[in-house]
């Protein structure tokens, strides 16, 4: 991890900040959180869920557009139309938007329409497109591999920054295990450590990691408790129905009842919720 010179910290107080538009930005003292669906359905749904969570309130909205499925016959996307809509919606209620890149031959296309551009688990060690991402001019969301140590993370990272693009945000993601309760297990101290090691902001998602919705808004809590700089969580208008992933998807109610329950544990770890002023606490 020694050659991690980019991502690692200079000091204890070394902390980037990644910035989403020019209100929202990852790595400061407030807490951020992404929310929407799973994938991009249609117009109306992804309105639904930005005017509902405006109000939570989230600070960013995700949608996959290109989806990386484990059969290749299953809903891989709504392609370019996808990705109209998520502009679209961004610009109606002014979310910034996270969406999914799987190839160089994407990267263009999704930066004409995206804020932050997402690299998924089975791409954490696609390094070709590590490096062109380290061009691309946008801000990086990466998330950890699925077996990756927090070693290969790191470099992971490495890659991006040395290639000329220093907005990168990792991304805790649940890591595979023989327990099949759960979809992965979350390793919340791989947050610590991350926070520790490195001056890039960190933040969780537990809807990967469980896989359940019942179990998401504990882990949201725990996450920011432990240090995390914001949460990245699926939401659906109707979850039953969600074309991917329906099982750990909340619905609107519950991701908003999760979003105002965050306020008190952003409060007790001296932190803050976009729009809420807290008392600063000393960390002991």
């Amino acid at each position: 991890m020694k050659d991690a010179k980019l991502v690692l910290k200079a000091n204890p107080d070394h902390q980037s900040i990644v910035s989403l538009s020019k209100e929202i930005a990852i790595g400061g003292q407030e807490i951020v959180i992404i929310g929407g669906p799973c994938a991009v359905e249609s117009l109306t749904q992804m309105e639904t869920v930005a005017r509902e969570l405006k109000s939570a309130p989230i600070q960013a909205l995700r949608g996959g557009v290109y989806k990386p499925r484990t059969s290749p016959y299953a809903f891989q996307g709504a392609g370019l139309e996808g990705l109209e809509i998520l502009a679209s919606v961004s610009k109606r209620y002014d979310l910034p938007v996270v969406t999914e890149v799987m190839a160089i031959s994407q990267i263009k296309e999704i930066s004409a329409y995206a804020d932050m551009l997402q690299v998924g688990s089975r791409n954490m060690q696609n390094f070709d497109l590590l490096k062109a991402l380290g061009q691309a001019g946008k801000p990086i969301l990466l998330k950890r591999g699925l077996a990756a140590t927090i070693e290969e993370f790191v470099m992971a990272a490495e890659y991006i920054m040395s290639h000329g693009n220093p907005n990168v945000v990792l991304c805790e993601r649940g890591i595979r295990s023989f327990d099949s309760y759960t979809r992965n297990v979350l390793d919340l101290g791989a947050v610590v450590a991350l926070k520790q090691l490195t001056h890039l902001p960190v933040i969780v998602d537990p809807s990967h990691a469980a896989g359940r919705r019942e179990l998401i808004a504990d882990l949201s809590r725990a996450a920011i408790a432990c240090g995390a700089d914001g949460l990245i969580v699926e939401s659906h208008p109707e979850p039953e129905k969600s074309v991917s992933d329906a099982q750990q998807a909340l619905s609107i109610e519950a991701m908003t009842q999760l979003v105002r329950s965050l306020k008190p544990v952003a409060e007790a770890v001296g932190r803050k919720t976009y729009g809420v002023q807290c008392p600063q606490f000393a960390i002991v």
